[in-house]
């Protein structure tokens, strides 16, 4: 196994189009770090730093954002906007069948007309984000001083921020390696770590180092899961018939299908973060509105959300519903029956057509609903931990280190890939 590392490694070294992808990608995380030290002005950083401690949500949109929102910085939404898009986009997907067949039917012309239109759908929700975000932190005194034009010009600038992202996001996919969005993500993660890791050493205490050593042992273990997970399959035979052509035989050999036993990746937690951000930061906007009965409700939102058991037990249910959402979008066994039935192969024992879509669909129910109930009961771990010990930061860590893993695994394979073509 180290040979093979040392020999891809080589490989990565020495061909110049590998390491220009890799430098772009380097370079896009330059970018953004510098992007999010750039504040926007009129900051109270004590009352921002008071507001955010105290919010487990916008806390967590801080880690997305690379620490954006730590400082007000012009990039402070992250990719939050475009991933929303995506959201509504894919969620459209089951109510229009056009866009259905546009995503999973017309190959990859569809899917960037798809992603064409997630783009432009970006574009409101970045300002409308942008201003109840400078609205909230306008109430809570955290950014004074500003007057309508103010007001508008900060809108303007923190949607720019948003879109700039989300153009060096595709920039990264074209020109480098991996998923440029998800990479901007892992970048936010791991520019938290030294802050977090300070705060860490400052408020070390002795009798706390069994739970430490816990932390320690349990990061391990939910790392060594998600790899599990992440790249354990299912593989379902499949014989090709023989076909006669001219003087030649084709076909007749056996193969196998894998069904990943999650299919979707590491989406399914960031569809559920981003889904019980919005009613938290709609509710806390709406606690100081002058209608009584509106804010009324609204702080009995806020309240709702505060408990940790509350945001546990929504936060499972969502990834796992995202979970088998996002597998019914990417994985379509009535499509996947017909592509077989094209190329002339068949699963032994089972008819092709109709038969082989719905054998291919319980298979894929079955091991999806492992996959998404071990991906719930993973993100809600931290929570767990967090409510015995009183260590608010496990939550925050447990979810950052669920998408991280997911990222660097998705990265070492797209790496992979290339060294592989480039030895044959």
């Amino acid at each position: 196994m180290l040979a093979t590392f040392l020999r891809k490694l080589e490989i990565v070294l020495h061909d110049e189009t590998l390491r220009i992808r890799i430098l772009f990608v380097l370079g896009a995380f330059l970018m953004f770090r510098i992007l999010a030290t750039i504040p926007i002005p009129s900051i109270d950083v004590a009352r921002l730093e008071t507001f955010l401690s105290g919010n487990q949500f916008l806390s967590l949109l801080n880690i997305f954002s690379g620490g954006g929102l730590s400082n007000l910085s012009i990039v402070m939404l992250g990719v939050g906007p475009y991933i929303t898009a995506s959201i509504i986009m894919q969620l459209v997907t089951v109510l229009s069948p056009k866009l259905k067949q546009m995503y999973q039917e017309e190959g990859d012309a569809g899917r960037q007309r798809f992603m064409m239109y997630s783009r432009y759908l970006t574009v409101p929700l970045a300002f409308l984000q942008g201003f109840a975000f400078l609205m909230l932190l306008r109430q809570n005194g955290i950014v004074g001083g500003l007057d309508v034009l103010s007001i508008l010009t900060s809108v303007m600038v923190i949607s720019a921020g948003s879109f700039l992202l989300m153009w060096i996001g595709e920039l990264v996919t074209e020109f480098g390696v991996g998923n440029g969005v998800s990479l901007i993500i892992f970048a936010g993660i791991v520019a938290s770590l030294p802050t977090a890791i300070s705060q860490l050493f400052f408020t070390f205490d002795v009798s706390q180092i069994p739970t430490y050593l816990g932390f320690v042992i349990a990061a391990c273990i939910v790392t060594a899961g998600v790899v599990f997970i992440t790249e354990a399959e299912r593989p379902i035979p499949v014989t090709y018939s023989r076909r006669v052509r001219g003087m030649k035989v084709l076909g007749g050999i056996s193969t196998y299908l894998p069904l990943r036993v999650n299919q979707a990746g590491v989406m399914p937690i960031i569809f559920a973060l981003s889904i019980l951000l919005f009613p938290q930061m709609i509710a806390t906007f709406l606690t100081t509105v002058n209608i009584s009965w509106v804010a009324s409700a609204a702080r009995a939102v806020v309240s709702g959300l505060s408990n940790q058991w509350v945001y546990g037990g929504m936060y499972f249910f969502l990834v796992v519903v995202f979970t088998y959402f996002y597998t019914a979008i990417t994985f379509e066994p009535n499509q996947m029956a017909k592509n077989l039935q094209k190329n002339g192969a068949f699963i032994p024992g089972v008819r092709p057509g109709q038969n082989t879509a719905e054998y291919l669909g319980d298979i894929i129910t079955r091991i999806t609903l492992f996959g998404a109930l071990f991906l719930g009961a993973i993100a809600i771990l931290p929570i767990i931990v967090q409510g015995l010990t009183g260590i608010t930061a496990l939550t925050i860590g447990g979810t950052a280190l669920l998408i991280a893993v997911s990222v660097i695994l998705d990265l070492v394979k797209k790496i992979d890939a290339q060294t592989s073509i480039r030895e044959y």
